[in-house]
């Protein structure tokens, strides 16, 4: 898929070797690393196919990857998926591995998100999160988002029934102090 628009890869530390995070452009080849984690992260994950929609669609998709060392291959820990608007951003999806999770990942990658909003001028970030995910909802309010409303039976729940989705929004001007977040948290 050469066609899909290319955004810039980010490294989070110009040395390597001291830091074993490396966030780049997330690609189709990641795919079957992107659904292992989907799969383990959500009881009702996304698709293949709404990954493959999403990426040649041209949204804007980052992994985090980890280097254990100099010898062993890099891991997928984490990603996300957010779609740009006129004047803002909406984060689709993100995603810590459970075995990263709570080491400031997800912080990390909603800093990247906020830098590519500035970046594109976007005056808001918006995102949906399951009314039941306290810890999400937790970690996206100390980062600085607002709730602003619920969507009525948004998401999939179990047996066939809905979960409300709680509405958030993150003025991008006003998320020039980024806070330390301590604990992960994600949307589901």
């Amino acid at each position: 898929m050469s066609a899909l628009p290319r955004h810039p890869s980010v490294t989070l530390s110009a040395d390597s070797a001291a830091e074993p995070f490396a966030l780049r452009v997330l690609r189709l080849a990641d795919l079957p690393a992107v659904m292992a984690i989907e799969r383990r992260v959500y009881a009702q994950p996304w698709s293949d196919g709404n990954f493959i929609d999403s990426l040649a669609a041209g949204y804007l998709a980052m992994a985090m990857w980890h280097r254990k060392d100099k010898t062993t291959p890099p891991q997928l820990c984490a990603y996300f998926l957010a779609m740009k608007g006129v004047d803002e951003m909406h984060l689709l999806n993100i995603s810590v591995q459970p075995e990263f999770q709570g080491q400031g990942l997800a912080q990390r990658l909603l800093d990247a998100l906020v830098q590519q909003c500035r970046d594109q001028r976007c005056a808001q970030l918006w995102l949906e999160v399951r009314q039941g995910n306290e810890r999400a909802r937790q970690v996206y309010a100390r980062y600085g988002f607002s709730q602003v409303g619920v969507r009525r039976a948004y998401y999939p729940s179990h047996q066939g029934q809905r979960e409300d989705a709680v509405l958030m929004s993150l003025p991008i001007q006003e998320a020039a102090c980024l806070p330390d977040i301590e604990q992960e948290g994600r949307p589901s």
